[in-house]
């Protein structure tokens, strides 16, 4: 008798689909066999199809927050640890445009790569694109993670890696897992404190960029940065 769960032999014929004829096949058996490389112990067709209705569809699944990723039955902490990995390189895959060396010839270079890291998340991070004398990019720094709707930072806490990496000017970069990117009055006033002190070092602020899911604004681009100290 054959021992084997009944979902081997649908499994093997779902991967010998995919290698035939990928395309055409539909999200919940692309995310079914997904699931599989991190369940492969277990049948995972009603997970998929699950996680697709509640989610919405593939790019719903992926951004969403891992407490109601766990709220779905069958999502348990391995397919935790997977999930975060698949968004960890998708980001990464996103910023691939955005290497070291490369010229940022304009902010919606980093929006772009900064939405793809920052734009699902919970919680506000902010970090800073640190440019060398020609707009060149030295790094895309973390500074510092804050809560749901604000990240407590001093502007000398943006300034002293901007030192150490011998950054000739900055990008600052932030979201609002809310997902509307409309700047705060803190958002201004630390871009505005920030410019000022910069300027004292040499150091250009060129803009503050507030990104969210699908979107993102541009402090520069709205003429809500001053000009002729920083330019």
């Amino acid at each position: 008798m054959n021992d084997a769960p009944h979902y081997h032999g649908h499994r093997s014929r779902l991967r010998e689909r995919f290698r035939k004829c990928g395309d055409r096949m539909e999200d919940y058996e692309i995310l079914e066999l997904l699931l599989t490389y991190a369940l492969p112990r277990r049948d995972t067709k009603t997970l998929a199809k699950e996680l697709l209705h509640r989610f919405g569809n593939l790019k719903g699944i992926l951004a969403a927050d891992p407490r109601e990723l766990r709220e779905v039955p069958g999502f348990g902490s391995g397919l935790e640890s997977f999930w975060a990995l698949w968004r960890e390189f998708w980001a990464r895959m996103e910023q691939q445009d955005l290497r070291p060396r490369t010229r940022v010839d304009c902010p919606e270079r980093v929006a772009e790569a900064a939405r793809r890291r920052l734009g699902y998340e919970p919680v506000e991070s902010l970090w800073a694109a640190l440019l060398d004398n020609k707009n060149r990019l030295i790094t895309f720094h973390e500074l510092r993670q804050g809560s749901v709707d604000h990240v407590p930072i001093q502007a000398r806490e943006v300034l002293t890696p901007a030192l150490e990496y011998k950054a000739s000017a900055l990008i600052l970069v932030h979201n609002h897992p809310g997902g509307d990117p409309t700047p705060s009055g803190q958002d201004l006033e630390l871009t505005r404190r920030l410019q000022n002190l910069a300027s004292e070092l040499g150091i250009r602020v060129l803009d503050h960029l507030v990104v969210a899911e699908e979107t993102h604004r541009s402090l520069r681009g709205e003429g809500l940065l001053p000009t002729g100290k920083d330019t």
